[in-house]
């Protein structure tokens, strides 16, 4: 519970505005360092209503909570927490995430989004020529491939037949025998820039020439076509993940729904009842709409997709999930915009898109700050450096003061060649592979440059943006009370088993089992069949006997299980009572079933392995409640009650 309310003071609690605390009313100090009454009204006001005890929920018992965290924060830099590179590295992270907001980086992914969106709409069929040609070549050789693939789409262009002349000129290795074919494709199949041709190119047409990191291509648009509409299905999920607590076979029981559901039993009741994924159960089934590639299983997309008619179920079919009876209950188009967007957000980070992004995000910085490039630097690095750099094997000391000269200036800060030098240094390591030194000279530097030109601007940021300062400073304690608490709570917990097993024993009584019952229950859609299984029950029949009795291989009538329930769980039926013997006959959601008790197991202490993430949470609790007296004894907290007379009056008002 505590370690719930810790992560939620991650996004709750907003650290003190770095723009204007000289002239603010200080409302407490620790350890004479002040904190500010505005801070404090902003935080109550904010997260007033995430405060779940009503005791914390007036000014100063909320107070109490908020100089807890104070501490917490206090103590993390104590024990240096905020120089450990694993937090530096997810703020970094963090704070390269909310930038993006403020270069608009994200209003250019959407757009891209859009784009995919609009071109994910339909599925275009083409054809290609590809003339082989690395980014790395040299521009001699560049141009050879560039004069070869010009001549081959005037050949194109002059009515030449294109899988022929693909078959002979093309430098795919399959095209001799596909003639260059690649089908029907839609967004995010192929690389951009080729994608990106292929849809601005009309039917029958012949493309411009297009450049990927494979080489230069022309394409030819043979048809386009509509995209597979959206769907919506129902389903009913037996899980075929181990449980040691099942007493079925899933592919038995799976197999016995579809021979109900082929008697005429309602899908939605058979779904609620005995479905395994619970989250649609509750909906009878049915999942969200979706189209081929949303899901995380093509088996069943392509197992709903083969349904023909709304209404139609498909027979027990098998995924990574375990086993399904899938039912087409609609057929819609390809969803809108708004309700692709998110996931299209995520598809469009790739590198080639991401190329565009950054290319614009990086000119609005210069333009914004200014920015001056000393050109010279090429040729200077192309003799600096070493072909060792090729094997990621060059050194570097250092460059004479006459060598390390202006790189380039963003605003007031100025790079120099030397800081080039040590990034390509410690860059080349972990690299990709270059063939040449001007390719990796190029590459190195549009890294180097992306780098300082956000850095630049993050830096600058925090001192020109009220609202990025607030939040930023939020997350960066808010990550250190994680880890603070990681530390000194819940690893500690986790790691104490004889401090956990005393804990448990002083409080067991809290972690008992209710009353249970050992019993065979047997349900069933009809209430003639479960009066006679009631009877047979009474006779002493097993759960074998009973099924053997009324199912058969192609018919299945009831539905068996046996095994310890608790009373007042799901399992049992509304009004069960535990009695020895076969209960009374319940109904729900039109389907009956009756029990045979064999044991009532009266109420008993579970064992801390039956209840070790109850019994953790609250030795957590336990602990972190003495360690915050500690915090608090170890530090000097003084309130200006006239400032907090005056926060409770205004707060009130």
């Amino acid at each position: 519970m505590y370690k719930k309310i810790t992560l939620l003071f991650l996004f709750m609690m907003v650290t003190i505005n770095v723009f204007s605390q000289q002239k603010k009313e200080v409302l407490l100090t620790i350890n004479d360092q002040p904190v500010y009454t505005k801070e404090f009204k902003r935080v109550y006001k904010k997260n007033l209503d995430l405060v779940q005890e009503e005791s914390q929920k007036d000014v100063a018992g909320y107070l109490e909570l908020f100089i807890d965290y104070k501490l917490k924060i206090i103590e993390a830099h104590n024990q240096d927490l905020h120089n450990n590179p694993t937090y530096i590295k997810e703020f970094s992270q963090y704070q390269e995430q909310l930038s993006r907001n403020y270069l608009y980086e994200n209003k250019m992914t959407d757009d891209l989004a859009l784009e995919a969106y609009e071109r994910g709409l339909e599925e275009i069929n083409a054809s290609h020529i590809l003339i082989l040609s690395s980014y790395e070549d040299l521009p001699q050789d560049t141009l050879t491939a560039y004069n070869k693939i010009k001549k081959i789409r005037e050949r194109a262009l002059s009515g030449e037949d294109f899988l022929k002349l693909a078959k002979e000129t093309s430098e795919e290795p399959s095209a001799k025998e596909h003639g260059g074919e690649l089908g029907y494709f839609s967004v995010f199949a192929l690389v951009y820039p080729f994608e990106t041709m292929a849809y601005n190119t009309p039917v029958g047409e012949i493309s411009n020439i297009v450049r990927t990191q494979f080489g230069y291509h022309i394409i030819k648009v043979n048809d386009r076509r509509e995209r597979s509409p959206e769907i919506t299905v129902s389903h009913i999920m037996i899980s075929d993940k181990e449980d040691p607590s099942r007493t079925f076979d899933p592919e038995v029981r799976i197999q016995e729904i579809y021979s109900l559901l082929q008697q005429g039993e309602s899908f939605e009741n058979l779904a609620k009842q005995y479905s395994d994924d619970k989250n649609s159960g509750k909906r009878g089934g049915q999942l969200s709409k979706f189209t081929k590639g949303d899901l995380r299983s093509e088996k069943f997309e392509e197992a709903a997709y083969e349904i023909q008619e709304v209404g139609e179920v498909s027979k027990p079919v098998k995924t990574n999930f375990g086993w399904h009876i899938i039912r087409l209950d609609e057929k819609h188009g390809l969803g809108t915009f708004e309700e692709k967007k998110e996931s299209l957000v995520k598809r469009v980070q790739d590198a080639n898109r991401l190329k565009i992004v950054t290319h614009k995000v990086n000119n609005k910085i210069k333009d914004k700050y200014g920015y001056v490039l000393n050109e010279d630097y090429k040729d200077f690095f192309e003799n600096y450096l070493t072909d060792d750099v090729l094997q990621r094997k060059w050194e570097y000391d250092s460059l004479a003061p006459d060598q390390n000269k202006r790189l380039f200036t963003i605003g007031d800060k100025e790079l120099t060649y030397s800081d080039l030098a040590s990034y390509i240094f410690t860059r080349q390591r972990r690299s990709k592979s270059y063939k040449t030194k001007q390719a990796l000279l190029a590459g190195m530097f549009d890294e180097f440059e992306t780098l300082e030109l956000k850095n630049y601007f993050r830096d600058r940021l925090e001192f020109e943006n009220e609202e990025y300062a607030a939040i930023i400073s939020e997350y960066r304690d808010g990550l250190l009370i994680f880890d603070v608490m990681n530390k000194n709570i819940w690893n500690k917990a986790k790691n104490d088993s004889i401090g956990l097993k005393a804990y448990y024993d002083d409080t067991k009584e809290q972690y008992t089992w209710n009353e249970r019952v050992d019993a065979i229950m047997v349900s069933s859609t009809d209430s003639t069949i479960i009066r006679q299984a009631a009877e047979l029950l009474k006779q002493g029949k097993t759960a074998d006997e009973i099924k053997q009795q009324f199912n058969t291989k192609d018919k299945v009538i009831v539905i068996v299980s046996n095994g310890i329930y608790e009373i007042g769980k799901s399992e049992l039926p509304d009004g069960f009572v535990a009695e020895e013997g076969v209960s009374d006959i319940f109904s729900k959601n039109d389907s009956f079933s009756v029990l045979s008790v064999t044991k009532i197991i009266p109420p008993s202490s579970k064992s801390l392995e039956e209840v070790r993430g109850r019994v953790l949470s609250n030795y957590q609790n336990y602990l972190e409640q003495k360690w915050v007296q500690e915090l608090r004894s170890k530090c000097k907290i003084e309130i200006n009650k006239k400032a907090l007379k005056k926060t409770i009056k205004s707060l009130k008002a």
